[in-house]
């Protein structure tokens, strides 16, 4: 089963690297990664995506848990949380086609970044299965170049149990 798991770290170097490496040595595979800063000065986020039952994502915690510069790891609980991609996605477009394929874009919210002479650069933020959807939508025309982000998330506040907050310190 996937997981997405929330790390704040305190903003120090070999963060990232510690985590990354724990999961290397224990013969578990990221599936998503990324990395940013938080509200809070001096510390960033880690968003996770790992495949692995539960027992291993509660072994998951504890080791995360020991590492140092780690102040909270929580479990993004799916329903409970917003999550989302960016992907920005070249595709051949002869000027006939461009209007079909920049009205589904449009339609998810993406954007037209650049057009050129035979090509197309799209920008679309959304849930993985919506840039799934548009990049198979895309696929026959022609994928020149293509990359995403890892996903970020963060619990909803509507949510009663807004995640299932692993462990904390503090």
């Amino acid at each position: 089963m996937k997981h997405t798991i929330s790390v704040q770290v305190e903003d120090k170097p070999g963060a990232l690297a510690r985590i990354s490496t724990m999961f290397a040595r224990r013969g578990f595979n990221i599936d998503s990664l990324a990395v940013g800063p938080t509200e809070r000065s001096g510390v960033s986020c880690i968003t996770l995506r790992v495949d692995c039952e539960q027992h291993s994502l509660e072994q998951i915690e504890k080791q995360i848990h020991k590492l140092v510069n780690v102040l909270r790891v929580t479990e993004l609980v799916p329903g409970e949380a917003v999550e989302r991609e960016l992907l920005l996605l070249k595709v051949a477009a002869a000027a006939d086609k461009r209007a079909d394929l920049i009205a589904s874009a449009a339609a998810l919210g993406g954007r037209t970044l650049d057009l050129g002479a035979d090509a197309v650069v799209f920008e679309l933020t959304g849930t993985p299965e919506e840039l799934d959807s548009f990049q198979e939508l895309a696929r026959p025309h022609g994928i020149q170049e293509l990359i995403r982000t890892g996903r970020i998330g963060m619990s909803r506040p509507s949510t009663r149990r807004t995640s299932r907050r692993l462990s904390a310190i503090n």
